[in-house]
């Protein structure tokens, strides 16, 4: 399996390779040359399968001959090992063909675990046999930063300093992050936005004498490994509700459309995904493209969903160079053009292929916490704020009432106590290994929106 850039001047790498770099040279992202594709009976074999054992089948065509297949199920046993539900990625019912798929069981409670488990022990597995060390890089708007400390901490051949915007995320979140006191751990609370903290990370990645003197790997969604992971559970879902000899809906909480993009994914692979329905908070970029054509930034809104507090989509540049026909000279362009004024717009066939695949709708706070409330009256069911985000979308997009509908439930309720008592009048508990998080000390430096001075920090902790 070979990788390219989405932007053509990069080159071609293998898997190993993919993830030990993150972002392309050329400021673009790495996709399969190719997606591997399983028939019908295939995908029906797949059904008794464990998580565990679907992750090997799912994974293995793109790793190709990078890992053993002893490594890589030690890999994946390791990652998911931590997590306190039997079935991992469990369905919960709201109603006749509505579900939730809770993916907040893993030892930070969001989604995130599902990937950057898997990512930090494969990247230690990668580091130990190449005799190599790295500094870790990412941003967060909440639940990435936690998950990638938790799957890079006590690890001593990673360096890891993860930014996210000052005053902008949940205490809960905050405080996951900010405890993790290992020496090889390290919290930067920027002054800005989540964008700004993304803009940073992905500028010391465009920056190859920094990225080359550093070693720096990504452990945002830029990392494929990261969207690799979240390609399994689309199909342990749907093979749960019957798949593949019935077609399942998927509704997904976004903002940096990496989740979803998974999603397209499985899709891709020939798993019968009827509609990928973007769900999207006040800062709606993806659903204003979908509904107008035009991608274009706005102002970042806070919301009671902080971590879709997103107005610039990274993934959606993988999802752009499929509707452009995989020609990177024209995506390269566009992504030029959007960087110096800030907006484009899509051209009528790619405009109309992505409204083939998805829906796309924005869910104010007022509406999210209706969905918490109602719920919670009707099923006894807590939401957290981002999921609530996607069962209002799923309601008012699903139309197809024999397909079953799934949401992604993409972090547990006690992540965001203060949206769910205001909605609920019931206070979320923290499950009992965080249930002294906030008596635990935290750890971390506010620094200014400074390329310059974040350098310094990174030089000057990295050890």
């Amino acid at each position: 399996m070979k990788y390219i850039s989405t932007r053509g001047h990069a080159p071609q790498l293998g898997f190993e390779e993919v993830v030990l770099a993150g972002l392309a040279s050329d400021g673009g992202l790495y996709v399969p040359e190719s997606i591997p594709a399983f028939s019908l009976p295939e995908i029906a074999s797949f059904a008794p399968l464990s998580y565990r054992e679907l992750a090997m089948r799912i994974m293995s065509p793109f790793i190709g001959d990078a890992l053993s297949k002893d490594e890589l199920t030690r890999i994946i046993d390791g990652a998911y090992d931590s997590f306190r539900h039997t079935a991992i990625a469990p369905l919960a019912q709201l109603d006749t063909n509505e579900w939730i798929l809770e993916l907040f069981h893993g030892p930070t409670l969001a989604f995130k675990d599902f990937a950057l488990q898997f990512l930090g022990r494969l990247v230690d597995h990668l580091l130990i046999r190449r005799d190599e060390r790295v500094v870790v890089l990412g941003a967060t708007s909440g639940d990435t930063g936690s998950a990638a400390l938790a799957g890079c901490r006590g690890r001593d051949r990673m360096q890891s300093f993860i930014l996210f915007p000052h005053g902008r995320v949940s205490e809960v979140q905050r405080r996951q992050m900010t405890t993790m006191t290992d020496a090889n751990i390290h919290n930067i609370a920027l002054e800005g936005t989540f964008d700004d903290c993304q803009d940073v990370v992905k500028t010391l990645f465009a920056d190859a004498e920094f990225r080359s003197k550093h070693h720096l790997v990504a452990v945002n969604s830029i990392n494929w490994a990261r969207i690799l992971a979240q390609v399994v559970y689309y199909f342990y879902a749907a093979l749960r509700l019957g798949a593949p000899a019935k077609a399942v809906s998927f509704c997904v909480p976004t903002g940096n459309f990496g989740d979803i993009f998974a999603g397209y994914i499985a899709r891709q692979m020939g798993l019968p995904i009827h509609r990928l329905i973007i769900a999207t908070n006040r800062n709606d970029i993806l659903a204003r493209c979908l509904h107008t054509g035009t991608y274009s930034m706005e102002g970042v809104t806070p919301t009671l969903s902080p971590s879709m507090d997103i107005q610039i989509s990274s993934n959606f540049e993988r999802l752009l160079f499929d509707l452009y026909g995989r020609d990177a000279a024209r995506l390269a362009t566009l992504m030029a053009d959007f960087r110096t004024h800030r907006s484009f717009t899509l051209e009528a066939q790619p405009l109309a292929d992505l409204r083939r695949l998805f829906d796309a709708l924005a869910v104010d706070d007022v509406a999210t916490q209706a969905t918490m409330r109602t719920v919670y009256e009707q099923t006894g069911q807590l939401l957290d704020p981002h999921t609530a985000v996607g069962v209002a979308a799923a309601r008012a997009c699903h139309q197809a009432a024999s397909v079953p509908i799934v949401t992604l439930a993409t972090a547990h309720p006690a992540k965001f106590p203060d949206a769910v008592r205001g909605a609920c009048r019931v206070h979320p508990a923290l499950p009992s290994h965080l249930s002294d998080l906030f008596e635990r000390a935290e750890r971390y430096d506010v620094l200014k929106h400074d390329l310059a001075l974040i350098k310094q920090f990174i030089e000057a902790h990295k050890q």
